[in-house]
């Protein structure tokens, strides 16, 4: 079509501009959930590193585990040295901070030190304590009455007397780890990955948490590099779903995987049509700068509540605290050098979860 002058292309341009807006609009009143957006994320610059006095030996923190208590943020996380993994804790009251507060070791509680990883806090209200959960080779839990004193949590104490017949390997050992607990009205569920495509739940009554685990079940199989570490479930406020994001590993990297359900007890389902239910992976989040991150590992979402039932709030943008894996090239490393540090997500535009905001 040939455009005689300015002022004909200046209405096309307006007509195609609305045919736009309206057509976005149709989109997210009416569309099927194939047309509906996934997952979108900005990323923030690393926010929590080694100390730049820890020497070369402190190689990286990883697995971080976050609450929103008493006006500030309590991370916990794993810690990788030259004396191997443990766990640790910071707290500030705004992210812009974290950077530059310190970064306290556990191991001089009464949990003392030795192999700790993969934390997981919350405060079960029932018992008015806080629970740190974590791996040490089996799944392991600390308590504490004060989140914020770093000497306060209690000596390891087990979640099950003998391992579970299902999660054992066929030479006898177990593969279990990363293990994650929440709660409903009547229950405690532990689940847990296998690092071989199993997810795996096991279950208590409330009033029995944190003794009485039984009924250890594999809740979802899959290929290893599918269904591989790191899960975490959390409830939507306002709704009767539950988001579960388990890692996966492809050729970019790590990345998670979204499922929803209406009970912990039930089946899980994609939310999203997408091949692999994405939720955060190297083609879904945008840096402002350098993409310092290859993938987006271990992680946990801001929750609304500090309590068990941990819960999030899908009418404000979701946020993820993850590890990032900030490699330089051409350097080769053990697996405990990897140069691991946490920087957080932020959620952009429409999604599976903010769409059952019901305000």
């Amino acid at each position: 079509m040939k455009l005689n002058n300015g002022r004909q292309l200046g209405m096309i341009l307006v007509i195609i501009a609305a045919l736009g807006a309206a057509g976005s609009a149709a989109v997210a009143v009416g569309a099927s959930p194939s047309q509906l957006p996934g997952f979108r994320w900005a990323s923030s610059a690393p926010l929590i590193s080694p100390p730049a006095n820890a020497g070369p030996d402190f190689y990286g923190v990883k697995d971080p585990s976050v609450v929103y208590h008493d006006g500030k943020y309590h991370v916990f996380m794993t810690t990788a040295t030259g004396k191997g993994w443990g766990l640790a804790y910071t707290s500030f009251k705004e992210w812009k901070d974290a950077p530059r507060v310190p970064i306290v070791g556990l191991e001089n509680s009464p949990m003392g030190p030795g192999y700790r990883a993969a934390p997981q806090v919350f405060y079960f209200a029932p018992q008015k304590l806080w629970y740190l959960i974590y791996q040490g080779g089996d799944p392991l839990y600390s308590t504490s009455r004060d989140i914020s004193d770093p000497t306060s949590w209690t000596a390891p104490a087990p979640f099950f007397k003998t391992v579970p017949e299902v999660v054992k390997q066929a030479n006898g050992q177990p593969a279990w780890l990363d293990f994650w607990n929440i709660c409903d009205e009547r229950n405690c569920y532990l689940f847990f990955t296998g690092d071989n495509g199993n997810f795996y739940r096991a279950e208590t009554p409330l009033a029995q948490f944190p003794n009485g685990f039984h009924n250890t079940t594999r809740v979802m199989q899959g290929k290893r590099d599918d269904i591989f570490e790191a899960s975490n479930t959390y409830r939507i406020a306002g709704t009767k779903s539950y988001l579960t994001l388990i890692e996966a590993i492809s050729p970019k990297g790590r990345y998670f995987r979204a499922w929803k359900s209406d009970g912990l007890a039930g089946e899980w389902e994609p939310p999203t049509p997408d091949a692999m239910n994405i939720f955060a992976d190297s083609d879904n989040v945008r840096f402002d700068g350098r993409a310092w991150s290859e993938g987006v590992s271990h992680g946990e979402m801001i929750r609304s509540t500090s309590d068990q039932t941990l819960t999030i709030d899908p009418c404000k943008p979701l946020r993820f605290l993850y590890q990032g894996l900030d490699m330089a090239k051409g350097k080769s490393y053990e697996y405990i050098q990897l140069p691991y540090r946490l920087g957080l997500i932020t959620a952009t535009g429409s999604n599976p979860v903010s769409r059952m905001c019901k305000k």
